[in-house]
């Protein structure tokens, strides 16, 4: 077990679409407004289906404010070292110390090739990487006196004029896999950025390459924990999982990730794809959890047991409700068998709050909309009144009574059957619904605070400070609630049904 005691890191990987530029834009925003540390974008410069790298990283920068960005990982036979040097510098100085500079030694050799790069066999483009690294920290060493001279087989610096200086110690994170590159992480790089779906024999093979890149740092004559280790995952969320790696609800990704940092030292997790609910799922649910987990291991709370993630007390949401006093549901009656129906039904709930997730995620982009003067705020209430999520009066009976008619109306569903069936078939789970009703007028009373926040925009165009805040508020108390909300009710409802006889 490798814990290097590394803070962590979150981030999104987005698919540079040319085809959906805006859509990627949003991924991006929306991955800050998520509360994750990194966006992150691979570099093809030879796929003409991709934006280029370097070009929508600086467009992101300029549309953010507190996110980082990388390249994952960026192509280095296509960007010469000095210049790939000064623009890593002059982003970095621009957007205020927030980029990270990932790079990789190449692959794709006939597209490289095609583009005008040399094809190198695989330990050329070792040994090119090597070359590069030491230009562009030479290049970043803009104190030193004299010009940059390093003599490579791939790549030559014969006098280059030093500098600009980043605003930060940009880290140098190298993608690999093989033992050769592996020793090169091991001697030179600040961290190593591989994928987890192509790493062979998956989580389990970590300890090994980790076992590699301790023992090229140690001979190199630096500590192992110099070398921050990240990965790039992928998972699905559900309502009950396979019980596979990242395949459930947030707690269950949270003990997995948990795990992954304490036994395996991975300190900074980047989840592939484009799935709006995801990233805001990963960045509200997910990262806080974790690193509660980490911090409570470390600390020795909890020793080093992941599973303790449902137990660890988080603070107070936005000054509306502490998390920690929330009551917990019963476990399931000794020998219950859950069927593939009550699995279906315990669903439709989170397939609702998926919708509710959705429309919170049109709430965020009608306030960008509005900030940019694209719409009125007259019209962004009218938008906000349309919605579900403002529609719904978050009085207990009819909360739930409208989840289920949107799934199950063919049942013909009484307004306030749902919860009081299940207080009559589970008694010691009336707690939790006592303070479900009681997170769902305050709720109640957080969307009203966004629709007052533009009817004050309305009377006093110009700051949006009272209206972020307001969505900001909603944004953490929505997530917080759906998500207790699942964990709590969701195994219930597939032992009970909606109402009297459905299982």
């Amino acid at each position: 077990m490798t814990d290097y005691g590394h803070d962590l890191l979150f981030g999104s990987f987005i698919t540079p679409a040319a085809a959906r530029p805006d859509e990627v834009l949003a991924l991006a925003r929306l991955s800050e407004a998520a509360g994750l540390d990194l966006v992150t974008f691979q570099d093809h410069p030879y796929q003409p289906a991709f934006l280029d790298a370097w070009t929508l990283m600086s467009f992101v920068a300029a549309q953010t404010s507190t996110i980082r960005l990388s390249g994952n990982v960026l192509n280095l036979p296509l960007r010469q070292p000095v210049v790939l040097a000064r623009a890593a510098a002059s982003l970095d100085l621009l957007s205020g110390g927030r980029l990270e500079l990932g790079l990789g030694a190449g692959g794709f050799w006939d597209a490289i090739e095609a583009s005008g790069g040399r094809r190198l066999a695989p330990g050329q483009a070792v040994d090119a990487l090597d070359e590069a690294i030491r230009i562009i920290r030479e290049i970043w060493d803009a104190e030193r006196r004299g010009g940059v001279r390093v003599d490579g087989r791939y790549h030559r610096a014969v006098g280059a004029k030093r500098g600009p200086a980043p605003a930060h110690d940009i880290g140098i994170w190298i993608g690999a896999y093989k033992p050769r590159m592996l020793r090169l992480v091991g001697r030179l790089a600040d961290g190593w950025l591989p994928s987890l779906p192509y790493l062979e024999g998956g989580p389990a093979a970590l300890a090994g390459l980790n076992a590699q890149i301790d023992e090229a740092a140690t001979a190199a004559g630096r500590e192992p924990r110099a070398v921050r280790r990240l990965l790039n995952i992928t998972g699905r969320f559900a309502a009950s999982g396979s019980g596979g790696l990242l395949d459930g609800p947030p707690r269950r990704w949270a003990e997995d990730l948990a795990r992954l940092a304490l036994e395996h030292g991975v300190s900074g997790f980047i989840m592939m794809g484009d799935d709006t609910d995801a990233v805001q799922r990963f960045g509200h649910e997910v990262a806080p959890a974790v690193r509660e987990l980490v911090a409570a291991a470390r600390s020795g709370s909890y020793g080093k047991d992941a599973s303790a993630v449902s137990t660890v007390d988080r603070p107070a949401v936005a000054g509306l409700w502490d998390e920690s006093t929330r009551p917990v549901a019963p476990p399931a009656p000794e020998g219950h068998v859950e069927t593939a129906r009550g699995r279906a039904v315990g669903q439709h709930l989170v397939d609702v709050h998926d919708h509710l997730r959705r429309e919170l995620t049109e709430v965020r982009d009608l306030l960008e909309q509005v900030k940019a003067g694209a719409v009125p705020a007259g019209r962004a209430r009218a938008v906000l009144g349309e919605m579900t999520v403002r529609q719904h009066n978050w009085t207990l009976g009819a909360y739930c009574a409208t989840y289920c008619s949107l799934v199950t109306q063919h049942h013909g569903l009484e307004d306030s059957a749902v919860f009081p069936h299940l207080r009559r078939a589970d008694p010691p789970l009336v707690p939790v619904i006592d303070r479900l009703e009681q997170e769902h007028v305050i709720i109640h009373e957080v969307v009203e605070g966004v629709d007052r926040a533009l009817v004050n925009l309305v009377r006093e165009p110009g700051d949006y400070t009272e209206l972020q805040q307001a969505v900001d508020l909603l944004t953490g108390a929505l997530l917080s609630h759906l998500s207790y909300e699942e964990r709590e009710i969701t195994g219930p409802l597939s032992r009970y049904g909606f109402y009297p006889g459905q299982i």
